[in-house]
């Protein structure tokens, strides 16, 4: 997978934007809730990549549980990067995951995200508590 078709993945999910608080080389996606959700908008991360760094990796937030059981079952899913490695995992996109389990991973990723949010700002993205899968 390259940048291009991950940052794909990750845009395409309901108020989800890209950020650079970290400086150019860092892309960091955020959600970002349409103004409907009142003034107190919370713009939480669900992904971290570096898109010209080699090979390719992203950083999601995960279930605990879920997490461990990842790193277990998959060696290219390790413990969060400069993170919180309880909540976050890296995950290699260099080819040993398919392509939809790295979106899987990703949506989980916005999931957990999504569902800390208040209610008005989830209601605005119309989550209703799991992202379609195509």
């Amino acid at each position: 997978m390259d940048s291009g078709t991950l940052r794909s993945l990750c845009l395409r999910l309901p108020g989800a934007f890209e950020d650079f608080p970290f400086g150019p080389d860092a892309s960091v996606i955020k959600i970002a809730p349409s103004a409907s959700a009142g003034s107190n908008v919370e713009f939480k991360m669900f992904a971290l990549f570096r898109a010209a760094k080699t090979p390719l990796s992203v950083n999601l937030k995960c279930d605990p549980a879920l997490a461990e059981q990842l790193r277990a079952a998959h060696p290219e899913i390790t413990p969060g990067y400069h993170m919180n490695k309880k909540h976050w995992n890296t995950v290699d996109c260099t080819g040993g995951l398919s392509e939809q389990t790295i979106a899987d991973l990703i949506e989980d990723s916005y999931d957990l995200v999504v569902a800390s949010l208040p209610r008005p700002q989830r209601e605005a993205l119309g989550w209703t508590g799991l992202v379609e899968r195509g």
